[in-house]
């Protein structure tokens, strides 16, 4: 039996943040998209659902007014207050403080010159930004309107309005390859099995590996095949898969990923529904203003050696590390009274407890060594106004003990105390493609360019090592998918009938 076939200029696979700003570029040169989707119509548009906002480099309270649907006088003093600019040279210290200087600088070059742009591009797509200074822990001074969820069924609703098919519940298995080594098309599988997308152009941005345990397994080393996803189960490295059977060069840290810490109980993965069903807010992002102990009652991480933008991405791999894959957020009744515990925490899995003893008999701690850590803690917290400003830290440290803790230094010495069991939740891996910076096209290892193929999103690699700044992930999928789609959709054009 022959199978199926359809054809369109430019095939996207994937459809996240990454992916739909590639159609939506490549629509721009006038050519026919095509999207594909593994996840069924309900569960559509993957990561980028579940996330709250980008980070992109702006230059005054102006750049971000020009984001907001009416912000009031309120906001705009607020955010001028807080955080009045992030420059183009504040974003590249940060990711190449965050990545240890490993990210790639031609492609964060691109990154911080294009962000602002991007967001205005998006502004044009029909998107807005809302003020979201006030939450103690993000360190956001604005958020996209409806969060991730809500960008993503925008960008939908604008395919949809331009007519461009959305394939779902179709999962890429193959790159088509002609005898020139361009890429030609995608093989798939959806419910009524294989189909043939022919093309002139393909953009891959369905994701990275971490919801395939083998592949984390082989790539992040032992244990990371037993963690529990933050995102949702569709991104197995099928994409990744593909491209490298055709030569694909790998590039980026493929040893290491965004893992955050997690409520304990959480389930093992998320999906995009739950953004519309008012389910349980798994992160436990407050760590900042605790310490963190391990089953032996022990600290074994500096908690705050930057404001939790900059750190949460590293802090799952330190919990993953401790005996039992689990640790324990430490607050006393200072935290909850300066309204530094999110409302997510009234849910969380944990105790509360009058004396320390007490505290560490209920989460199952060593509760001689646990004693012991606090008291230690406590005596090496130096002198100094205690800040808990989100966007920027304090320097209120401890001296004299390892691990220190670098900002946010307080003694847990007021009752009653607190204590939330958590885990390491992993979002994205860091590994993928090597691309032309300038065009995302794919290279192969030969060291020329592959014709026809192009990526964004997740699978582009060389950005990300070790840790990521908040929202650089949402920013990077959207810039570096524009282009994507921009170059694809050129060359598609530029092939003829």
């Amino acid at each position: 039996m022959t199978e199926r076939e359809l054809y369109y200029d430019v095939v996207v696979v994937g459809a996240g943040n990454a992916a739909l700003s590639a159609a939506m570029a490549a629509l721009e040169q006038g050519v026919r998209v095509g999207v594909l989707e593994k996840a069924p119509k309900a569960e559509r548009g993957g990561n980028s659902t579940l996330t709250g906002h980008m980070r992109f480099a702006y230059n005054s309270v102006e750049d971000l007014i020009a984001l907001i649907d009416d912000p009031s006088e309120h906001d705009i003093r607020m955010m001028a207050d807080l955080l009045p600019r992030r420059t183009e040279a504040d974003l590249w210290d940060e990711i190449m403080h965050v990545t240890e200087g490993q990210a790639d600088q031609e492609l964060l070059e691109i990154h911080v010159r294009e962000s602002y742009r991007t967001v205005r591009w998006l502004r044009e797509k029909g998107h807005s930004w809302v003020p979201s200074y006030a939450n103690p822990t993000t360190g956001n001074i604005v958020s996209m309107n409806g969060g991730g969820y809500g960008l993503q069924q925008r960008n939908f609703a604008y395919l949809e309005r331009h007519n461009v098919p959305i394939h779902y519940e179709t999962a890429a298995t193959e790159l088509i390859v002609d005898d020139r080594g361009r890429v030609v098309g995608v093989r798939a599988l959806d419910p009524e099995g294989y189909v043939v997308f022919r093309a002139k152009a393909v953009v891959l941005a369905c994701g990275g590996f971490e919801g395939n345990p083998e592949m984390r397994a082989r790539y992040l080393g032992p244990r990371w095949d037993t963690v529990k996803m933050r995102g949702v189960p569709y991104n197995t490295g099928d994409g990744l898969k593909m491209a490298l059977e055709i030569g694909a060069m790998p590039y980026g840290s493929w040893s290491s990923c965004h893992a955050s810490p997690q409520d304990y109980n959480r389930p093992p993965f998320s999906l995009p529904s739950s953004m519309t069903i008012g389910g349980n807010e798994w992160n436990r992002y407050a760590y900042p203003f605790s310490i963190m102990v391990n089953l032996d009652g022990r600290r074994f991480v500096d908690e705050a050696d930057a404001i939790r933008a900059l750190t949460y991405a590293k802090m799952g791999r330190a919990i993953l590390a401790q005996p039992g894959g689990i640790a324990f957020q430490i607050f006393d009744a200072k935290v909850r009274r300066r309204g530094l515990l999110p409302p997510n925490y009234d849910k969380a899995t944990g105790e509360r407890a009058n004396t320390l003893e007490e505290l560490a008999e209920k989460l199952g701690i060593n509760v001689k060594n646990f004693v012991e850590t606090v008291r230690t803690f406590n005596a090496a917290c130096r002198p100094g106004e205690y800040n808990p400003n989100p966007f920027r830290p304090d320097g209120k440290r401890t001296e004299g003990i390892y691990p220190p803790k670098s900002n946010y230094a307080m003694p847990i010495d007021e009752p009653p105390f607190e204590g939330y069991a958590v885990c390491c939740g992993i979002t994205f891996t860091f590994g993928g493609l090597k691309v032309d910076p300038k065009t995302c096209q794919v290279q192969h290892v030969a060291g020329r360019p592959i014709p026809g193929l192009y990526t964004a999103g997740e699978m582009l690699g060389g950005l990300w090592h070790w840790n990521y700044p908040s929202g650089a992930g949402m920013m990077a999928g959207a810039t570096f998918g524009r282009i994507a789609g921009t170059s694809a959709g050129r060359a598609a054009r530029e092939a003829g009938p």
